[in-house]
C-alpha cells in the first residue's frame, strides 16, 4: 500500500513507493562516475554556497542551502557505491532515501533551484552543485516525482516535439508572424546554410524577437530556414531530468540541420537552450558535432565585429542582466557587452554582474512551476533593488526566459521598468 503524497508534492504514474525509490536510486547509481563521486566526497560543509544562493539569501531559510539539495543523492551514494558502502550498510550508518525524503526534496530540486551555478562558482572545493542538481532531477523524473506543471510540458513536448506547437502548424504560425511584422521567414527549405530555432515564447507573446532575427538574417543575405522537423530549442527534457526527451529534442535540431546541409544551428535568446544544445549535444553522438551551434548573442557579436551589420548608437545609460546559462555557465560575458557598446550604451553594471550575477529566479523550469511563484517574487525583489541602484535608464537582457520571469516579477511588484531584448535593440537600430 502506497503512502499518499503531501498536497505540496506531485507525482506521475502508478508506481508504488518502493518502485519509485528503486527508480530514483537506480538513476542516481548510473550517474556515479568519478567526477560525481569526487564531488560528493569533497564537501567540507563550509556554508559558502548558502551565501551564493538567491533563494537562501532572500528567504533566510537554511533549508535552501544549495548543498542540502543534494542530500538524497549523497545518501544514495553512501549507501550504494561509496568505498565504505558495505560497512556503512552493515552498521546502519547509511540509509537509503525514503519516499518522504524524495517528496520533500521535490521542492528543493525543482521549486528553489534554477541550476544557475552561482553556488558552483562559490564552492572552494570546486563542487559543481548545479550539475549534481541536474543529476538528481534525472532520478526524480524516473521516480515520477516532478512538479505537475513541468510534467505536463514534458508530455506535450513528447507528443509535439515542442511545448509550444506541433511541427505541422509551424508554417502557418511563421506566415502569421511574417505578415504581422512585414518580414520574410523561410520555412522547410530543402537546403540552407543556417537552421534557425526558437523558444516557445517567440511563437507566442514575443513574436517580435523571431521577426527581428529574420530581419537581421535577411539583411546579411543569409541562406537560412526554420524547419518543422526541428525548431524548438528550449528543451524541457533538460530541465525536467527527462534524458530520453532531452536527447530526442536535441537530435531533432542537429539531424534536421544535417539533412538540409546547414553548417550552423542558431539558438534563440534562451539560456537553457544554450546549455542543452551547445554543451550537452555531443554526448548523444559520441563524437564532434557535424554542425556549429551558436547563441544569438554570439551571432550578433560576430556580425558587428565583421562589419556585416552596423547599428545606430542609442546613447543612453543601460544596465544588463547576465543570463546564468549563457554567461556563468556558457562564457558569453564579453560578447554581450561588446554588442551593448556597439549600440552606444553607457553600461552601468549591477552590483553583482557577469559570472557573479544573480539569477532572474525563473531558470531551470522554475518560471513554469506556478507553486514556486512566491519564491520567484522574493528573488525578483533582490534583482529590482540592484537594477534601481544603478540609476540606468534602460534594462537589457539576452535571454527570453529571463525576460519573461522579470516581466512577471515587475507586474507582481507594480514596477514599471521594462525588460528589453538585446536582439530586438540591434534589429531596431540597424544602420544602412
Amino acid at each position: 500500500m502506497t503512502t499518499p503524497a503531501p498536497a505540496a508534492f506531485d507525482r506521475q504514474g502508478e508506481q508504488d513507493d518502493t518502485a519509485r525509490i528503486d527508480a530514483a536510486i537506480g538513476s542516481f547509481v548510473r550517474e556515479f562516475g568519478v567526477t560525481a563521486s569526487l564531488h560528493l566526497e569533497s564537501c567540507v560543509r563550509c556554508g559558502l554556497c548558502a551565501d551564493a544562493c538567491h533563494f537562501r539569501i532572500t528567504t533566510g531559510d537554511p533549508k535552501y542551502t544549495p548543498i542540502r539539495k543534494l542530500e538524497p543523492l549523497r545518501r544514495a551514494y553512501l549507501h550504494e557505491v561509496s568505498p565504505f558502502a558495505p560497512l556503512l550498510r552493515a552498521f546502519g550508518l547509511a540509509k537509503r532515501p525514503t519516499i518522504e525524503d524524495l517528496q520533500e526534496w521535490q521542492e528543493l530540486l525543482y521549486d528553489s533551484c534554477t541550476m544557475c551555478g552561482r553556488c558552483t562558482t562559490a564552492c572552494p572545493m570546486g563542487i559543481d552543485i548545479a550539475e549534481l542538481v541536474k543529476v538528481s532531477r534525472h532520478g526524480m523524473f524516473k521516480a515520477g516525482l516532478v512538479p505537475e506543471r513541468l510534467a505536463l510540458m514534458d508530455r506535450t513536448a513528447r507528443q509535439w516535439g515542442s511545448t509550444a506547437t506541433p511541427g505541422e502548424d509551424l508554417p502557418d504560425i511563421l506566415a502569421e508572424v511574417a505578415a504581422e511584422h512585414g518580414v520574410t521567414i523561410p520555412c522547410d527549405l530543402e537546403r540552407a546554410d543556417i537552421l534557425v530555432t526558437a523558444a516557445p515564447a517567440e511563437l507566442g507573446e514575443h513574436t517580435k524577437s523571431l521577426a527581428d532575427a529574420a530581419k537581421i538574417l535577411n539583411r546579411i543575405g543569409a541562406r537560412w530556414t526554420m524547419h518543422s522537423a526541428g525548431f524548438d530549442a528550449s528543451n524541457i527534457g533538460f530541465n525536467n531530468g527527462d534524458l530520453e526527451l532531452q536527447e530526442r529534442l536535441t537530435r531533432s535540431l542537429i539531424d534536421t540541420a544535417v539533412k538540409i546541409g546547414a553548417t550552423t544551428v542558431l539558438l534563440p535568446e534562451c539560456g537553457h537552450a544554450y546549455g542543452a544544445a551547445r554543451w550537452e549535444a555531443a554526448k548523444w553522438y559520441g563524437q564532434a558535432l557535424p554542425v556549429r551551434i551558436i547563441h544569438m548573442t554570439e551571432f550578433l557579436d560576430e556580425l558587428l565585429a565583421d562589419g556585416r551589420i552596423r547599428v545606430h548608437p542609442i546613447g543612453e545609460t543601460a544596465t544588463f542582466h547576465d543570463p546564468c546559462q549563457i554567461v556563468r555557465r556558457g562564457g558569453l560575458e564579453t560578447a554581450a557587452r561588446r554588442v551593448l557598446a556597439a549600440l552606444g550604451f553607457e553600461l552601468r553594471e549591477l552590483q553583482d554582474h557577469g559570472t557573479a550575477g544573480f539569477c532572474c529566479g525563473g531558470g531551470g523550469g522554475v518560471v513554469s512551476n506556478q507553486r514556486a511563484a512566491p519564491l520567484r517574487h522574493k528573488v525578483f525583489e533582490l534583482k529590482r533593488q540592484q537594477i534601481e541602484a544603478t540609476g540606468a535608464k534602460r534594462f537589457v537582457t539576452s535571454c527570453g526566459q529571463c525576460r519573461i520571469t522579470l516581466e512577471m516579477g515587475a507586474k507582481h511588484a507594480s514596477w514599471d521598468k521594462r525588460t528589453e531584448s538585446l536582439l530586438e535593440l540591434v534589429a531596431d537600430n540597424l544602420a544602412h
